[in-house]
């Protein structure tokens, strides 16, 4: 018979309140629809089919969203004029609306976007209700509670790169140049990674350590910075675009295009606060930041002039090492806040390459800016996905940086098949870096080939 007495315990323990919570916020955020309240406000562009059309039985306007270049078997060819072409002004309106719940179900990867939503706030959630209850070594896992919030933060990452696999070789959504770019980058990440985790990078460049890690975890983590130096190329340029834009950058001037001073300061905010929370594990940057116990150790000479003219601000090594942690959490959270204000401009992105085409020459081709506006309306969601999805990988290897290294001993037998390095504090802490800057050195070169004008947007 079952025992009741052996299972009261872990029902009354942190297993209990950990089920309860998890199970509660799934059933809570399914009715409260929070994702779709999230996205609801922002401004959408549809280019009309045609203003002023010639045929009689047609209702007027057309401001259906289709893809460019179908039309309705009831329009003929037109046969061509030998007359001179005069442009009709009334054809190159477009249409601004609001998105709304309705809209967003029509949208490709909402659904995703829902789902992933809603799995990364039960997560999040559990592994901050396990930083905050009182837990015993000798307890074991189950009741401590621990195997909930490690199972749905795993289950949470791997998420994570399934959609991101999904939505950057989605046809239509990127050029193939792009593609075959970020997989380079992707290989080079992952060399880099290999100098990372064997070592070879030098102690003075980067203050990273890998003592914890051996064998096949090394190249586990190798090959996952590869894939998230891949995957993060495109949705980094997405980034620079919206910064670009939307803080006014190209000097136009167009009230449709720019935002106001709020979201332009969460733009900025956003951009200086990834780029100050990467330096801080670049060892020259860092030791200024930390009390001199050492000066014969310094043997940089640079960095001992710096010292000198700037001196330090007086951090210990373990206050140094929760400032480190303070700075991931609020640059992922900043980047979240700052979601809306993203694909706004990547909305409003669409209108700019409408102005530029409208105003490129007496008689202008509107069909690039159709397309234009067709697919930045039809992948709305998808973007969404790429903003999200990396500022969620990092608050996630941060709840893992958070779950105690004396977790590794109760998974030996898991950890003999699979690689659990994931659990160590100081590889997850590493790892929700490395998100943040690769992030960072992408959308910095992106900006940097815009100010050159090598790169522009349009």
């Amino acid at each position: 018979m079952l025992d009741l007495s052996s299972l009261l315990p872990l029902l009354s323990g942190n297993l209990f309140l950990q089920a309860s919570l998890a199970l509660s916020l799934t059933l809570l955020l399914h009715f409260l629809k929070i994702p779709a309240l999230f996205l609801s406000g922002l401004f959408t562009y549809v280019h009309p089919d045609d203003v002023t059309p010639t045929n009689s039985s047609s209702n007027g306007i057309r401001a259906a969203i289709r893809r460019p270049g179908t039309y309705d078997s009831e329009l003929k060819p037109r046969k061509k004029s030998k007359e001179r072409f005069e442009f009709d002004e009334n054809k190159a309106q477009i249409f601004r609306l609001k998105l709304s719940d309705g809209h967003l179900q029509t949208r490709i990867y909402f659904d995703d976007f829902r789902s992933a939503f809603n799995s990364i706030v039960v997560s999040l959630s559990c592994l901050l209700l396990h930083r905050f209850l009182a837990k015993s070594e000798e307890s074991g896992v189950l009741k401590n509670g621990s195997f909930i919030p490690i199972l749905l933060g795993l289950l949470g990452i791997c998420r994570i790169f399934i959609l991101i696999l999904r939505i950057s070789f989605e046809r239509s959504a990127s050029k193939l140049s792009e593609k075959h770019l970020s997989v380079l980058l992707g290989f080079f990440g992952f060399i880099v990674a290999l100098a990372f985790v064997h070592g070879a990078v030098p102690k003075w460049i980067f203050d990273v350590h890998f003592e914890a890690v051996h064998g096949f975890e090394k190249l586990f983590i190798a090959v996952l910075m590869g894939c998230i130096s891949c995957f993060l190329y495109m949705p980094a340029v997405r980034i620079a675009h919206a910064f670009w834009l939307g803080t006014d950058q190209l000097r136009c001037s167009l009230p449709i295009i720019s935002c106001g001073w709020l979201a332009r300061l969460l733009l900025h905010a956003n951009y200086l606060f990834m780029v100050f929370t990467s330096m801080l594990w670049v060892k020259p940057f860092a030791d200024l930041l930390l009390i001199d116990q050492n000066k014969a150790s310094y043997q940089n000479a640079r960095v001992e002039h710096v010292r000198i003219l700037v001196g330090n601000v007086g951090m210990q090594k373990s206050e140094f090492s929760s400032f480190r942690f303070w700075c991931l959490l609020v640059s992922g959270l900043l980047q979240i806040v700052s979601l809306r204000s993203n694909v706004q401009m990547y909305l409003n992105e669409a209108v700019l390459c409408w102005y530029q085409r409208l105003h490129a020459s007496k008689v202008p081709d509107l069909g690039y800016s159709r397309a234009k506006v067709f697919l930045h309306n039809h992948f709305v969601c998808l973007v969404v996905l790429q903003f999200f999805l990396p500022a969620s990988m990092v608050l996630l290897f941060l709840g893992f940086s958070q779950v105690g290294d004396d977790l590794l001993t109760d998974f030996q037998g898991i950890c003999s098949l699979l690689p659990c390095s994931l659990l160590d504090k100081q590889v997850a802490l590493f790892m929700a870096w490395w998100v943040l800057f690769v992030w960072t050195i992408y959308t910095s070169a992106t900006l940097a080939l815009f100010r050159q004008g090598i790169l522009y947007v349009s």
